[in-house]
């Protein structure tokens, strides 16, 4: 049986059975000192995620991954029973730090784990360095978070933007394609995605011809496609993810695109949506730090799992939100549950070594992966390993004071 939940209403009257004293934190703001916090018998764990909009397939898949984590070592951490609060963060920036707020301070979360989208992470990341609640981010890749905004409780089980792009350049241009467009959404996902690409490919001995653009959620694709066409390059290399890269991998085929430009991505393109992406998909070479193809028994296992679990095929998200129960319960297990032991928590999962399905996996010094990057193209709606672009692939984590 999973831990017990507790939905955003549900936990409105946990709270008004509290009394006014908690009540009384629900609207503050930031500027608070770091949140001293009795343990209750629960560990109370927060999910802000995507369940709405264009990425809320990713937020499923993050916590079925999470809770399956969980509920393999019987749904406890550290031997504490769990107790779940969730927030739709609707992939809203705007919302990010009202939302952390109140998990933090109105439901009192003991863990936050959060989020998808790289511009929400910001505010979540505000709200973790001053309230000291440990934070948990099982997607968002946006480089401040390891970087310059680094912090002691705030641990990242995915990657950084331009991790999965810095690996892509070589392959293209092994492959003769040495003049590159780059298109994407303009955002800090987008733009962080460019920077790994920009890096990899020029130092590999490619030319980027032209950098397009839309704003994010924006999938009107077709004036770019249009000009794609008329720039005539060796190859496109792009960002997108969720229903947005569905869209995309199909416009790029209609435009009659598919089988004179050959079409590369950062790996997130062709996760989760192969199904709906159709044949258009088949043949997109991808970079990546998963495959559902991997021929390791740790990947069967777990994909043999999560299929029984929940009647749906895990993708890398799938993974992630895995990873980040197994991190979590690493560190609370190496404290017996005490989470309020920080400098013990935050070391063993500092220290970690996560028998991922991914493949095994360590943090940084800025706690962010260490990880292989894998090779792969688009066969029969798999994306099957053809090679690994680049071992233990580790971020800059420039700007970051933690060691």
């Amino acid at each position: 049986m999973l831990p017990t939940e507790v939905s955003s209403r549900s936990s409105r009257r946990l709270i008004l059975a509290q009394g006014a004293a908690v009540l009384g934190t629900a609207g503050l703001g930031l500027g608070l000192p770091a949140l001293a916090r009795a343990q209750s018998q629960r560990v109370r764990v927060g999910l802000m995620l995507p369940y709405t909009g264009t990425f809320a397939q990713l937020g499923n898949a993050i916590e079925n991954g999470f809770r399956m984590a969980l509920d393999e070592k019987g749904g406890k951490l550290g031997g504490r029973d769990v107790e779940f609060f969730k927030v739709d963060d609707e992939s809203d920036p705007a919302k990010g730090v009202e939302n952390a707020n109140r998990l933090v301070q109105r439901d009192r979360v003991d863990v936050l784990v959060g989020t998808v989208h790289s511009g929400v992470q910001l505010g979540i990341q505000r709200v973790a360095r001053e309230s000291g609640v440990l934070n948990l981010i099982p997607n968002a890749g946006v480089h401040a978070a390891t970087r310059a905004m680094c912090a002691p409780n705030v641990f990242r089980t995915s990657f950084t933007n331009s991790q999965p792009t810095l690996a892509l350049g070589k392959p293209m241009v092994d492959r003769n394609h040495k003049r590159a467009v780059w298109i994407t959404w303009k955002y800090a996902a987008g733009d962080e995605a460019f920077e790994g690409f920009k890096d990899g490919y020029t130092k590999a001995g490619g030319t980027i011809i032209k950098e397009l653009g839309l704003p994010f959620p924006n999938v009107e694709f077709q004036a770019l496609l249009t000009e794609i066409a008329s720039l005539r390059p060796d190859a496109v290399a792009c960002f997108f993810a969720g229903g947005g890269a569905a869209k995309f991998i199909r416009d790029y085929a209609a435009a009659g695109l598919k089988d004179r430009i050959p079409l590369y991505g950062s790996g997130f393109l062709t996760e989760g949506v192969l199904d709906a992406a159709g044949p258009a998909a088949e043949g997109i070479i991808t970079t990546m730090h998963y495959s559902d193809s991997l021929e390791t028994q740790r990947n069967k296992d777990f994909r043999l799992n999560y299929a029984k679990t929940f009647r749906l095929q895990p993708d890398v998200y799938a993974v992630q939100g895995y990873d980040t129960g197994l991190v979590l319960m690493a560190g609370a297990n190496a404290v017996k549950g005490d989470l309020n032991n920080k400098q013990a928590l935050y070391a063993a999962m500092r220290g970690v070594t996560v028998d991922s399905p991914r493949g095994k996996w360590t943090m940084s010094k800025a706690q962010n992966p260490v990880q292989d990057i894998y090779l792969r193209r688009v066969e029969n709606k798999e994306n099957k390993v053809i090679g690994i672009a680049a071992k233990a692939l580790a971020d800059s984590g420039a700007g970051c004071r933690l060691a």
